[in-house]
């Protein structure tokens, strides 16, 4: 192992992971001696778990998309090969106009490929569907709206009906103002390519997967059971890892990095930022003033979770399908719904007594919904589950999740905007940023963010420590 010292800051996925590939913990040689510092009181960050009702289940997260790999390998090197397991069932609904439609298969990010599958699921009018039918060509440039653009295309319906409550499941944003090229990058050659963008949906969503690869993974006790792999085995590498630990400044000095966190001083060779952008600006403002600026401009959405506990025996009827997503159009409280005992085989197998299911609430500028007190978060989501699925039992347990800066938002430009913040960052040296605020805001994308961040500061610090400079793949 080299003698160099890494620091990272931030101990959420894509931090630990960062240590993980830097460390030998996910596998093959240790290339530094890491330090991780986590302001708050545990590691993980959106992703953890706790108990509701007597029963563990995720508070955060809850799957990842498995056909993206890096999630599934690093939870595979941290020994958590035999915990995988797919969602039970996949069958989701949209809440919409009045009633439960399900969702139309053929689309993606909700964009449709399947007008007949769109037809049969009742979730637009027939005036906007016909409007569908009725494709109006759009020319894009280097980047568009994904919501203004599909509007143009196939018209209002469709985003406010299908787009939006997918994209405010992964985003918690507005479609009119996501980027295209960024959150729905294979979508972008089929809006550059001129012809149809539903024949275009539709011959992307044809194309054969992996014979058995499931679309998402869970993990047997829940997502939460990553991050605390990962730290465990980082430890277990000799990561120094310490929670509780708030960094307060960051300086460059001609040698490395100065740290300064828990009432000490540290020295490193090199320092990841794997932390939401406002901390990246904040410990960035003194040396890389450039990088801090456009850190600055990231917004974020608050959201927040609401689990439920139900005896099964008080429920008339068990909800049926993983769940429902909600359009912000049609008004209601809550934007989500997942059965998480319908959803997961590992969940039913250990409370068979109970169902849990969990609601979310709040997107892109309603952090109000926030400072509502636990109560009424609950109240409002035990109104909403009435009217839609006819859910009149009471719960014998609740537990709120909040997340006040939740999910980094990606506006038209976003890319480019990241490329000025690694210039800049680049330009200060042996410093590397990874997390959502990046590549993308899934688990896996982060995972992959500090893959590239733990190659980038491996790239560095081969000369210095005298070994051979190779070309190296930093991963699980």
């Amino acid at each position: 192992m080299s003698d160099a010292q890494v620091v990272v800051v931030g101990g959420g996925i894509a931090g630990l992971a960062a240590a993980a590939f830097l460390s030998g913990a996910a596998g093959g040689p240790a290339r530094a001696r890491v330090t991780v510092l986590e302001a708050s009181g545990r590691v993980g960050g959106k992703l953890w778990g706790g108990e509701v009702g007597g029963v563990r289940v995720d508070l955060g997260a809850e799957s990842v998309l498995a056909r993206r790999p890096e999630a599934v390998e690093l939870a595979r090197a941290v020994g958590l090969a035999e915990e995988l397991e797919p969602p039970t069932t996949a069958k989701a609904a949209i809440w919409t106009r009045g009633a439960l439609r399900p969702l139309p298969g053929g689309q993606v990010m909700g964009v449709p490929g399947d007008l007949e599958a769109l037809a049969a699921s009742g979730v637009l009018t027939a005036e906007g569907l016909e409007r569908a039918r009725n494709e109006r060509a759009t020319e894009v440039g280097a980047d568009v709206a994904i919501g203004r653009y599909v509007a143009d295309r196939l018209g209002r319906e469709v985003v406010d009906r299908l787009v939006e409550p997918l994209l405010g499941g992964v985003y918690a944003g507005r479609a009119d103002e996501i980027s295209l090229r960024a959150a729905v990058p294979q979508l972008l050659p089929i809006a550059r390519g001129g012809g149809s963008l539903v024949e275009g949906v539709h011959e992307l969503a044809s194309r054969p997967q992996v014979v058995g690869t499931p679309v998402f993974q869970g993990l047997r006790g829940g997502l939460g059971t990553l991050p605390e792999a990962v730290a465990a085995a980082c430890v277990k590498a000799g990561v120094d890892l310490r929670t509780d630990t708030p960094v307060k400044e960051l300086r460059r000095t001609p040698d490395g990095w100065r740290v300064t966190a828990g009432g000490e001083v540290l020295t490193a060779d090199a320092v990841v930022l794997a932390v939401p952008a406002p901390a990246a600006a904040r410990l960035l403002r003194a040396d890389a003033p450039a990088a801090a600026v456009e850190l600055d401009t990231v917004e974020y959405a608050g959201m927040a979770l609401v689990t439920l506990a139900f005896r099964r025996d008080d429920l008339a009827e068990p909800p049926v399908g993983s769940g429902f997503l909600v359009p912000p159009v049609d008004g209601r409280r809550i934007k989500a719904s997942t059965f998480s005992s319908n959803k997961w085989g590992w969940l039913e197998r250990s409370a068979p007594d109970a169902f849990l299911l969990r609601t979310s609430l709040g997107r892109h500028r309603e952090d109000e919904v926030l400072e509502l007190p636990d109560e009424e978060l609950v109240a409002r989501s035990l109104a909403d589950l009435e009217e839609a699925i006819g859910l009149t039992a009471r719960p014998y347990d609740t537990f709120v999740s909040r997340f006040a800066a939740g999910l980094p938002q990606y506006p038209v430009g976003h890319l480019d905007r990241v490329a000025r913040v690694r210039a800049a960052a680049e330009a200060v040296g042996a410093l590397a940023l990874c997390g959502a605020a990046y590549d993308g805001v899934g688990i896996p994308a982060c995972i992959g963010s500090a893959a590239a961040a733990a190659a980038a500061i491996d790239k560095l610090l081969t000369p210095a420590t005298g070994e051979a400079s190779t070309e190296r793949t930093m991963g699980a």
